[in-house]
């Protein structure tokens, strides 16, 4: 039980992250838009993270998977695979030359990752504090059963 628990603690830090990743892609598509950032340095900052997003997000959808826990398994190999599938195609980087071109589509993409991501924070939250509380109410009853206080 007490895996269950490390493994729901470190999902928790895996979507805290991809939450990251996407508000500051989100963030250097706004300021492109804005005209605070140059195309060049904008493309940069996003490309650098694009990869270390695909990876914790791969990682995590094989945790889920190794461990047997089907329901955020299932929620997340979708959008794995629709990763695997942009990165081998070589689509997952933003163009300089075009990044004004897409502007809009890429900030509607990163608005839908960033609601998903939210979406996963919910049920990892909940099922960290299930697991948590179960834990400790199970060693409440140990110590009740054993006499130990």
């Amino acid at each position: 039980m007490v895996w269950e628990l490390v493994l729901w603690f470190i999902a928790f830090v895996a979507v805290i992250s991809l939450i990251g990743f996407s508000a500051y892609q989100l963030i250097c598509l706004s300021d492109l838009e804005y005209d605070y950032i140059n195309p060049y340095d904008s493309s940069s900052r996003i490309n650098a993270v694009v990869t270390p997003e695909f990876i914790v997000q791969g990682i995590l959808c094989i945790l889920f998977l190794l461990t047997w826990h089907w329901f955020p398994f299932l929620i997340m190999a979708p959008v794995t695979y629709y990763h695997i599938k942009l990165y081998m195609k070589r689509k997952h980087l933003i163009d300089v030359t075009e990044i004004f071109r897409a502007l809009n589509e890429e900030k509607k993409y990163r608005f839908i990752k960033l609601g998903f991501y939210c979406c996963i924070f919910i049920i990892v939250i909940y099922r960290l504090v299930t697991t948590a509380v179960m834990l400790l109410i199970n060693e409440d009853e140990w110590n009740l059963e054993s006499g130990m206080f």
